[in-house]
């Protein structure tokens, strides 16, 4: 994929400014982030295909410029801050401000080559937004019903019942919504149903992973595992043995897999049965269950990679 890279670009993101630099043609400039700084990025960057532009996750603020840079057929790859300052701190600049930032963002893609986002990138973000605007208005919800069961005012209830009232109307809205856009796309409902052929997999398990980890079914058991957290590092050091545990990834896709797993452990022959070995041989409540979220990733990563539903797989 990366082989006709010839060039690495780093676009630092404020919410009115960009900050470049492209490192083999010495490019560095700031732009303002709208329309018209936009057209002129597009004019600063080299040829598409032969520049892996790099742009940090910045709370949204990089949805727009990563969305016109993915419908003008460049290669885009979205990375964490934090992996990002790490490098910057391996190198031994600590100093930070946006053209500096820029130009470690540029580094770090040409070091690290950190994968390209896909091509149907416009579509994964507004069902990703979708996902991500259900889970707030949940977040909302319960937020005012936990609130509800400590009020004793009369009038404040009903302020609360009638908000909850509103996101219950708003959920119900914006699952109607995801629903409608998986319909409407052939490639993500083949993808869900496949999914949600697998006992324990629900309908908000298999959105989530849809719009939250586009990776699944692309890469290799280890890639995948590695990518959500869910694969154990080692910590060892000369004759010193400490315990595995798993770091960083994306909380997000571990959350709903957590309930998925739940479910999975009591209606899923094969997530059931591994369950019991480990709990047979004596392992504690959260490593089971972080070694059934992993075994329970890796199979809906086979089966999307395979595309296969769950009942013929388990005919083989």
């Amino acid at each position: 994929m990366h082989g006709c890279i010839t060039s690495f670009a780093g676009i630092d993101v404020a919410k009115d400014s960009l900050e470049l630099c492209v490192l083999s043609e010495q490019t560095r400039q700031n732009l303002s982030y709208d329309a018209s700084g936009l057209k002129q990025l597009l004019r600063q960057l080299p040829d598409a295909r032969t520049c892996l532009i790099v742009v940090e996750a910045t709370g949204g603020y990089q949805r727009r410029v990563v969305a016109l840079l993915a419908a003008a057929g460049h290669l885009v790859a979205v990375v964490n801050p934090r992996q990002v300052r790490d490098f910057a701190k391996a190198l031994g600049i600590l100093a930070k401000t946006d053209h500096i930032d820029a130009r470690v963002i540029a580094l770090f893609g040409q070091h690290v080559r950190p994968r390209t986002i896909a091509k149907n990138h416009e579509k994964q973000d507004e069902l990703q937004q979708l996902v991500t605007r259900r889970r707030q208005l949940i977040d909302l919800r319960t937020a005012e019903t936990n609130r509800r069961e400590l009020l004793t005012s009369k009038r404040v209830q009903n302020s609360v019942q009638k908000v909850t009232a509103l996101l219950n109307k708003q959920i119900e809205s914006i699952e109607k919504e995801i629903a409608a856009f998986l319909k409407a796309d052939d490639q993500l409902k083949a993808k869900a149903d496949i999914i949600q052929s697998v006992p324990g997999v629900g309908t908000v398990t298999t959105v989530s992973l849809l719009a939250e980890l586009p990776e699944l079914g692309t890469l290799n058991r280890q890639e995948i595992a590695a990518l959500v957290g869910l694969a154990p590092f080692n910590r060892d050091s000369g004759h010193f043995h400490g315990k595995r545990s798993i770091w960083g990834g994306r909380a997000s896709v571990r959350s709903v897999l957590y309930m998925a797993t739940l479910t999975a452990r009591r209606c899923n022959p094969l997530i059931k049965a591994f369950a019991q070995r480990l709990e047979a041989a004596g392992k504690p409540f959260k490593v089971v269950m972080v070694a059934c979220m992993r075994k329970l990733l890796v199979i809906l990563n086979t089966m999307l990679k395979t595309n296969t539903l769950w009942k013929t797989q388990n005919a083989k």
